[in-house]
């Protein structure tokens, strides 16, 4: 029996392992060769398992109703479908090309005359069958996201792509791992009329060179060529790049890009000839959905490189807890981090943590941070000037422009590096996200204590709260916009707080009048928590559900915060910050300098 060379590729799935050479080349000789275009379903999730496939080429994504993310991938020599076409059961999940594929089909009437013949292929076949299924039901509810392979390079509005940048790009990929750079000039890729035929040995000839390069990265033409159409096809991941001063108008292949990758797989870079303060990112921003955007200069090599580690899934993130007038022991923590050698890609936090976060990426100094946090908190007194109690107890617009002077007109895309800060959304009840817009607005509806402050609003009306609530330490919002390590910082706040006060003491609002009148009765009133004390501390009482969603290679930080000091305590910013360098430094002292992001 005569075997394409193709076919024989099946020969070594795991799937007929237990098969001898005769029975394997039976099986193989019945598979049809299929091309599965870019975006096509293969099998759909409750349809009957008529056909099971092997593939030659190409990649796969698994996905189920019931998850609103990817089950897993499959890729060459891998089988498609066997669980439920070997069971009889409906397909139990629906597996989508994600890049222009080939395959090897086997219909059951095929199979089931192969099995007739000789029943030891159906034994066999069932007994790889039981230990995949065991191997399924022991993995991971939440598989790790693929890393990119082949990758397009588009131009992006009216840009061209330059030969330094791409040599710049080149390197930083090459730096990690094998790389080759591919063009329409390259002799074993051109396309001259498009036929089938020779479309689709050109997917053969990219989907086989994953097997000596870990990334293939693809030079779009400055139209939309056939080349340039086939690599958008064929990428796992599409990174569009314009000058920063260019026109910003999405031009016709990023649209195409668009059609055919989801948000997740499109990222924008933007080239500026040096680091420089921004303003106006937004315009481009707008205009895409994206997984993010990224800010590169010319000849900053760490630029390229931290892109690099946001495409091969080792970006390094800082996450920073909510907790009030807590948050100084960030700045101490983070002085110690960089310290220890520690650097960063990606920043966020929720609350107060998203302050400190925005202050980081906005490179200024921790002794002018400490400075602002004196001048808001402490001589101007933003969380004591009270008003009437129609919206809030607190006098918002001052503490509004307090943090407009400290953030300055800024927009979180201006940012050189992505941040993030989370509030609470009482429409929606969960976490929202925040991206895009003026960074002081984002902080300002992260830390929006609830009846202290007045809720912040949407353009769509939706009511924002502090994020707090529902997310004070946001390391699951974290791994959703990136895979890789990350520092995590938390307070260690004990459970030491007791507090000796008899309910029945507290007084009636006709004696607290009386009381608070009388200075020389004050002395008499219930030393309890007031209202904000009270607010902060339910706010961190889910502080330690995010212990779930740490993941191998976070690194969980918490320094104990020094005894006596409440969520509230702003005027002892000073020791905050110094109690948490001093823990840091020693923490790393003891642990030893890490390894920088490379």
């Amino acid at each position: 029996m005569t075997v394409s060379a193709d076919c024989r590729g099946i020969y070594g799935l795991s799937l007929f392992r237990y098969l001898d050479e005769a029975a394997k080349a039976q099986v193989a000789a019945r598979f049809e060769r299929l091309e599965i275009e870019r975006g096509r379903a293969l099998v759909e999730e409750g349809e009957p398992a008529s056909s099971i496939y092997v593939v030659l080429s190409g990649r796969f994504a698994v996905t189920r109703a019931d998850r609103d993310y990817p089950i897993s991938e499959i890729g060459a020599g891998q089988a498609i479908g066997e669980i439920g076409f070997l069971t009889g059961s409906a397909r139990t999940a629906t597996v989508t090309a994600l890049r222009d594929s080939i395959v090897f089909q086997l219909n059951r009437e095929n199979f089931e005359e192969l099995a007739e013949r000789d029943p030891g292929i159906w034994r066999a076949m069932s007994a790889d069958l039981a230990t995949r299924l065991a191997a399924t039901t022991a993995a991971p509810q939440r598989p790790a996201q693929a890393r990119p392979r082949t990758i397009a390079l588009i131009p992006a509005g009216a840009s061209r792509l330059d030969v330094g940048f791409i040599e710049s790009l080149t390197a930083a990929f090459a730096a990690r791992a094998p790389t080759l750079v591919i063009d329409s000039s390259h002799e074993a890729f051109a396309v001259s009329n498009g036929g089938s035929h020779e479309v689709s040995e050109m997917t053969e000839r990219l989907n086989a060179l994953e097997a000596d390069y870990t990334f293939v990265l693809m030079i779009a033409d400055a139209t939309l060529t056939s080349w340039t159409r086939k690599i958008i096809h064929h990428a796992d991941l599409v990174l569009a790049a314009g000058d920063y001063g260019a026109d910003a108008t999405p031009n016709e292949t990023e649209i195409l890009a668009d059609r055919f990758l989801a948000p997740a797989a499109r990222r924008l870079i933007l080239v500026h000839e040096k680091r420089r303060s921004l303003s106006g990112t937004r315009r481009w921003v707008a205009q895409r959905s994206l997984a993010m955007h990224h800010h590169v200069a010319r000849g900053e090599r760490e630029d390229f490189a931290r892109l690099a580690r946001f495409v091969d899934g080792t970006a390094r993130g800082l996450v920073l807890s909510g907790g009030g007038a807590l948050c100084m022991i960030h700045v101490g923590i983070y002085k110690a981090l960089i310290e220890a050698g520690y650097d960063f890609d990606i920043m966020g936090g929720t609350s107060g943590g998203s302050a400190m976060a925005a202050a980081f990426l906005l490179r200024s100094p921790l002794e002018d941070i400490e400075h602002g946090v004196h001048e808001m908190f402490v001589r101007k007194r933003a969380m004591h000037r009270y008003t009437l109690p129609r919206y809030s107890l607190l006098d918002h617009t001052h503490f509004d422009q307090e943090l407009r002077v400290l953030y300055g007109d800024f927009d979180i895309e201006d940012l050189w590096l992505p941040f993030f800060a989370v509030s609470t959304n009482l429409s929606k009840y969960g976490p929202h996200v925040h991206r895009s817009g003026p960074l002081w607005k984002a902080v300002r509806a992260s830390a929006s204590i609830p009846a202290m402050l007045p809720p912040m609003y949407t353009e769509l009306g939706e009511m924002l709260v502090d994020g707090s609530l529902v997310d004070n330490v946001p390391v699951a919002t974290m791994h959703q916009l990136k895979s890789g390590p990350n520092v995590v910082v938390a307070f260690d706040v004990g459970d030491r707080d007791r507090f000796d006060v008899v309910y029945e003491s507290l007084p009636s609002r006709t004696a607290l009048l009386r009381l608070a009148l009388n200075p020389w009765a004050r002395h008499d009133l219930p030393q309890a928590p007031g209202p904000a004390s009270v607010l902060m501390r339910s706010m961190m009482a889910n502080r330690h559900a995010f212990h779930d969603h740490l993941r191998t290679g976070d690194l969980l930080l918490m320094p104990p915060v020094p005894s006596g000091i409440s969520f509230l305590d702003w005027h002892r910013h000073g020791e905050l910050l110094d109690a948490g360098y001093r823990w840091g430094r020693s923490h790393f002292q003891d642990k030893g300098r890490p390894a920088r992001s490379v």
